[in-house]
């Protein structure tokens, strides 16, 4: 992933570790995982209606609210960047290999 993701995730694994009053960050952590499950819902639809309306510049931003709040999801259960990387790695290599993909209508 990239540096600016890890960095990122630090900054939230580091909020969780140091909270500091008035963040943001601190804020989802206090609220729960309930809380942070419906930013993460409405920053994927917040990204879906700007690639929708073909916003690049509005899609970039969606993208990377969505980001932190995954990264925030993350911190919260415990998943961290070298888990999802490692996954990645493993993914990548079936890469192009249409035979392990099942098939569906792409219409729906």
């Amino acid at each position: 992933m990239s540096d600016a993701f890890r960095e990122m995730y630090e900054v939230v694994a580091n909020r969780r570790e140091n909270p500091q009053e008035g963040s943001y960050t601190c804020y989802l952590f206090d609220k729960g995982l309930d809380k942070i499950l419906k930013k993460c819902g409405e920053e994927c639809t917040e990204m879906v209606i700007a690639a929708k309306n073909a916003d690049n510049e509005e899609l970039a931003n969606e993208i990377n609210d969505l980001l932190y709040h995954m990264a925030v999801l993350m911190v919260e259960r415990g998943v961290t960047v070298d888990e999802i990387e490692d996954i990645m790695r493993e993914r990548s290599k079936k890469i192009g290999n249409l035979k392990q993909f099942h098939v569906s209508d792409h219409n729906t």
